[in-house]
Formats: C-alpha cells, structure tokens, sequence
C-alpha cells in the first residue's frame, strides 16, 4: 500500500507556494530568469530549493566541525547558482533526471569545496583528520537524505499551492485545508472535529475525501512544475511518498 500525500500535509498549508501559478511554466523557466538577474525568480528559487541544500549539508556533516560551516555553506551554494557564469547559467533543460541531480550536484560541488578548505586546516594542526573520510563514506546514504528533503519540499509546496488555491475558492474549500491540517498535523479524529465543529460526521468524511483529492492535484501540479521532463508524474508523486513513507 502505498503511503497518502496527505499524511505528508507538512508546514506550509498556511503560507505563500514556493511558485506562483504553473500552468505554462516549468521549473527551467525560473532558472533561466533567476539566471538573467530577475529578483522575484531568484526569490522564487530560493525559497524552493533552500530548505534541500540545508537539510542535506546538516546530514552530510553532523557531529563533524564542518557543521560550523552550514550557514556559510549553504549561502555558498546559492551564490555559486546565481554568480555571473555560475550553476544556474550551465544549466541544461536536457540534463538527464532534469534540474534535481544538477542542484544536487551543486550542493556537492560546495560540500567538497569547504571540506577541502577544513582538511588542509586540521592537517596544519593535526587534528579531525578522519572527518573528511567519515564524510565521503556517507555519500550513498547521502544521496537518501537529499532524496528526502526534495520530496518534504515538494510536498510542503503542494500543501501551499493547496491552500492558496483554496482562498480562491472561497470558504468551503478553506474549511477543507482546516480539515486535513486538524485530521493529520494534529491527528484529530473525524468524531472529534465534527464535535468541535457541531457538523455530521458523514460529511466531513465527504469533504476530507474532497480535500485529499485536491492535495492530490496540488502535488501533482508541483511534480510537473519541477521535473517537467518527467514522462509519468503520477508514478513520481507515487515515488515521492514512498520516500517519505
């Protein structure tokens, strides 16, 4: 069985999407903006992909001294996108597996580049000479760890998206948002909103089955935002959540 999106209806139901409205547009789209210098894409970019590049540096080096590193790191790796000449211009739409593998390798660009730095410094002293090795050793559950937070970011924007198409709307699609954050972000039992909200069980078990349908879609139109060269999104939102399962 496979594991439902909406258990995965993380932080973010009640805040901006990482990306405005998609139906024409892709994730290359952004990229090739925030390349040209545009601020909004750059923004937008930003607040997509920096949660991954943190999330897989704090695994890469925890319980290393290279963790004092992550703030300055993780800047590094968004300077490194965005400088003239820098990641985001070499990027290729053809690039096989699309923008993820490239971001990923980014970030490991900039991993290395600060372990190098560190090495030759605890070389000076004699000391921690085994971190480095201990952080290369990782690097097959690595690639696990960035696989995940992808997926958390993907998933945090769908619930976004979700909540900022609800607005829309109107009220009845907000108060299904409401639900699902009640139902699986505070593990409320459908008897016990329904008390709350003095409304008939069998209805909001209706409008729950509507609000996963719609956080279903929102997901969907996410995957096809980021990985647009994807030929089955249904079967990489299906691989997202396994991760995450």
């Amino acid at each position: 069985m496979h594991p439902d999106p909406e258990s995965w209806f993380i932080q973010g139901i009640s805040g901006i999407p990482m990306s405005n409205s998609r139906s024409l547009s892709t994730c290359w789209n952004t990229i090739r903006e925030a390349a040209l210098g545009n601020v909004k894409e750059r923004e937008a970019f930003a607040r997509s992909y920096l949660s991954v590049a943190r999330t897989y540096l704090a695994a890469r080096w925890q319980k290393t001294a290279y963790l004092g590193e992550l703030d300055d790191a993780v800047q590094q790796v968004f300077l490194e996108c965005f400088r003239q000449g820098g990641a985001l211009e070499r990027a290729d739409p053809m690039h096989r597996g699309g923008f993820r593998p490239f971001f990923f390798s980014v970030i490991l660009h900039v991993a290395l580049r600060f372990e190098r730095r560190k090495a030759r410094s605890f070389a000076r002293r004699a000391q921690h000479l085994s971190e480095l090795d201990e952080c290369q050793a990782q690097e097959a559950a690595l690639s696990g760890v960035f696989d995940r937070a992808w997926a958390k970011a993907l998933m945090r924007e769908a619930a976004g998206l979700q909540a900022k198409e609800a607005r829309r709307k109107g009220e009845a699609a907000v108060k299904r948002v409401e639900l699902l954050r009640l139902r699986f972000e505070d593990g409320l039992p459908i008897r016990e909103i329904a008390k709350q909200w003095k409304i008939e069980p069998a209805y909001l078990h209706h409008a729950l089955a509507k609000a996963r349908r719609e956080f279903k879609e929102a997901l969907l139109e996410v995957v096809r935002f980021h990985q647009p060269d994807s030929e089955d999104p249904e079967g990489e939102c299906t691989r997202l959540l396994e991760l995450l399962g």
